[in-house]
């Protein structure tokens, strides 16, 4: 009768629950744009498989309002700003100091500026590439550092965009940043294997973010149904973009690397 009751007790909540295959014992992954949309989803999945999460943001209160929702774990909140290049060394090493080595990345910061050609101006771009890219590649050459990452290797995950991989008026400057991302983990993925450091990218659909929603502001209501047409399996949520990312990031999937995996509810399977 002990044993049972003992077995019944260790039985894990809802809080808990995660699997087994996809577990994280407590490896530390920092999350960019945690405080919204897919990175706070990304963020609370992780914690759902026993990841201990950094988030990363700008705004105080939002990241305070992702991290109330984290299941039990360890967490870090690092308020950045992904465009001030020059300030994410000190603040990851610093980060180091305090949570031991760090195993993952989870690039998922983005903005989008919806603008024809006529529009997309030198600043604009760069606007986009310095978050979109750039502080993601600054933040995956720091986590790297010998004295940063695991000894035993770690893993760098990038959300692109289903952009990244198909044409779309409105979107010339977002979609040359997330062709970046993936052109640019492919080539990380084959320089770091040797450290058995992995490097994958995912390039979600049409997801129910603000941040989306937003961009999609900017469309006719016609234009905006025939963008959701393109979807066989219908808009997504965080959480489906969330559920995969866990799958990249994690341990168990130690022989995946230098891949885009869509998640786009079948959009470019047409």
């Amino acid at each position: 009768m002990e044993g049972e009751k003992a077995t019944a007790a260790a039985l894990p909540t809802d809080e808990t629950l995660h699997c087994s295959f996809l577990d994280f014992a407590g490896r530390w992954v920092v999350v960019t744009g945690a405080s919204s949309g897919i990175g706070r989803a990304i963020a609370i999945e992780l914690a759902r498989h026993r990841a201990n999460v950094v988030l990363v943001g700008r705004d105080v209160d939002r990241l305070a309002e992702t991290a109330s929702q984290l299941p039990r774990c360890e967490h870090r909140t690092l308020i950045l700003d992904l465009a001030s290049h020059d300030e994410l060394a000190a603040a990851i090493q610093e980060l180091r100091r305090d949570t031991g080595p760090l195993y993952g990345l989870c690039h998922a910061a983005g903005v989008v500026d919806t603008r024809p050609l006529s529009a997309s101006t030198v600043p604009q771009v760069r606007a986009l590439l310095d978050v979109n890219f750039l502080g993601g590649l600054e933040l995956a050459r720091i986590v790297c550092r010998r004295d940063v990452v695991a000894p035993d290797g770690g893993s760098l995950l990038f959300i692109s965009s289903i952009y990244g991989l198909v044409g779309m008026p409105g979107q010339i400057a977002y979609s040359a940043t997330k062709g970046a991302v993936v052109a640019a983990a492919r080539a990380m993925a084959i320089e770091l294997a040797r450290r058995r450091i992995r490097v994958n990218t995912l390039s979600p659909g049409l997801v129910e973010t603000r941040m989306t929603e937003s961009a999609l502001d900017k469309l006719s209501s016609q234009q905006v149904d025939k963008l959701k047409a393109l979807h066989p399996l219908g808009v997504g949520e965080p959480v489906d973009v969330a559920r995969a990312a866990v799958f990249l990031l994690a341990p168990a999937s130690r022989w995946i690397t230098g891949i885009d995996l869509p998640v786009d509810g079948g959009f470019i399977a047409q």
